[in-house]
């Protein structure tokens, strides 16, 4: 067995034993009706004629479980790092025999850690980055007009559509005004393409093959014919960059186009450095991990998978978009995603076990005036009260531990 994994057995018998099952039996003594007897007030041993002392077994066991597990880790002062396994060895009426498998944390063999080969990135900005900004505000300020002319890309396309294979209308194929936009490959391969030229007013059937990964299996890799009827087309209008677009993005001092590129610089570089400072970490944390020995309890990388799903999950509820609507698009499943999030599982995992060994290895402590301090900087920066900030971080401690990391994140930099 490895060394972390710990496997002790506890015997509670006696009159740890006995207290447990009088409590269980005062419990299902409550709820229990017995002719001749008020509800509640069946004797003992009329209760255990009927039901049987087995039947005080499983809450007497919930009772001593807790003191029994307390024992088991003050036996070689263990701290476990995930819940225990617990098997139930023996139970009658003289005690319960429990066996615990503890796990602890693996041992964690450092070498260099500190003077990694690892240089930050450098940030700039161009006239072309600066630009397409510009084109992007210009885009979201743009006005959608109707067009009486000819789609092309870019466009929006208002249609009525219904799909058929070999003849038949299938389910999920037909819409009506439906608003495509031209470019957007949000359609299947093909489709978007044999828009281009319509008029309003304009029919077509539109000839196109289901990809051999799509969702549904009866139209895996099969073709298929849209019959697609064009009933508008839009454009977009970008506005001109006079002092009514200015006014309308509510800038500060942003009057004029100079004016508005110093500012979108200035947001870029910003951007950049959080990313290149970002990727400066992860690069040191994967250099420093190169050299650190340590195994990955399985039970611990499957609990930061599915910790990784829950907040996957939640992105997708931002969209609109549940998990199964996610496995449904993606022609994928639970277990497709738990591998594709393993291996970023066990980078996690152990970064978590490297950081804290140099915590460690460096005595890094933190201060309650640092937590009081870190504390008041959130306040401030989220308009937030301290107790607002605690259950939205998980509490003073989980701060001090993310203040800790921090700190040693500051060695490896150095």
């Amino acid at each position: 067995m490895k060394k972390n994994i710990h496997e002790i057995e506890i015997e509670i018998k006696g009159k740890k034993w006995n207290d447990a099952l009088d409590s269980s039996f005062l419990k299902a003594q409550k709820n229990v009706k017995v002719d001749g007897f008020r509800k509640g007030k069946v004797p003992r041993n009329i209760f255990e004629k009927r039901f049987g002392k087995e039947s005080l077994y499983e809450e007497a066991i919930n009772i001593v479980l807790v003191d029994a597990y307390k024992e088991a880790l003050d036996k070689d002062n263990l701290v476990p790092i995930i819940q225990p396994k617990i098997d139930i060895k023996e139970v009658n009426e003289n005690g319960v025999k429990f066996n615990f498998v503890i796990t602890t944390k693996p041992e964690v063999k450092l070498k260099k850690y500190t003077g990694l080969d690892v240089k930050k990135g450098k940030v700039s900005v161009t006239k072309k980055e600066v630009d397409t900004e510009i084109g992007k505000l210009l885009e979201k300020y743009a006005d959608v007009v109707v067009k009486n002319d000819k789609i092309e890309n870019g466009d929006t396309a208002i249609i009525d559509f219904e799909g058929f294979k070999d003849g038949v209308a299938f389910d999920g194929g037909k819409g009506e005004n439906y608003p495509l936009e031209i470019g957007s490959n949000t359609f299947i391969p093909g489709f978007e393409e044999q828009l281009i030229g319509l008029k309003a007013g304009d029919e077509k059937d539109i000839n196109v093959t289901f990809p051999e990964d799509y969702a549904h299996e009866d139209l895996k890799g099969k073709p298929a014919i849209f019959k697609v009827k064009v009933n508008e087309v839009k454009t977009k209008q970008l506005p001109k960059m006079d002092e009514e677009f200015f006014k309308d993005l509510g800038f500060d001092n942003v009057e004029n186009e100079e004016q508005l590129r110093d500012l979108l610089k200035v947001d870029l570089e910003a951007k950049k450095e959080y990313e290149v400072e970002n990727k400066y970490v992860d690069d040191l944390l994967e250099e420093a991990a190169k050299n650190t020995e340590v195994e990955l309890p399985e039970e611990l990388i499957h609990e930061e998978i599915h910790r990784m799903i829950h907040q996957y999950e939640d992105n997708l509820k931002m969209q609109g978009i549940t998990l199964e609507m996610f496995y449904q698009f993606t022609n994928s499943n639970q277990e497709a995603l738990e591998s594709q999030m393993r291996e970023e599982a066990q980078k996690r995992v152990k970064y978590r076990f490297m950081l804290e060994e140099i915590a460690i290895k460096e005595k890094i402590e933190v201060s309650d005036k640092e937590v009081e301090d870190e504390i008041k900087k959130l306040s401030d920066k989220y308009q937030m009260n301290k107790d607002e900030v605690l259950k939205e971080i998980g509490g003073t401690e989980m701060l001090k531990y993310d203040i800790q990391m921090q700190k040693v994140v500051e060695i490896l930099k150095k």
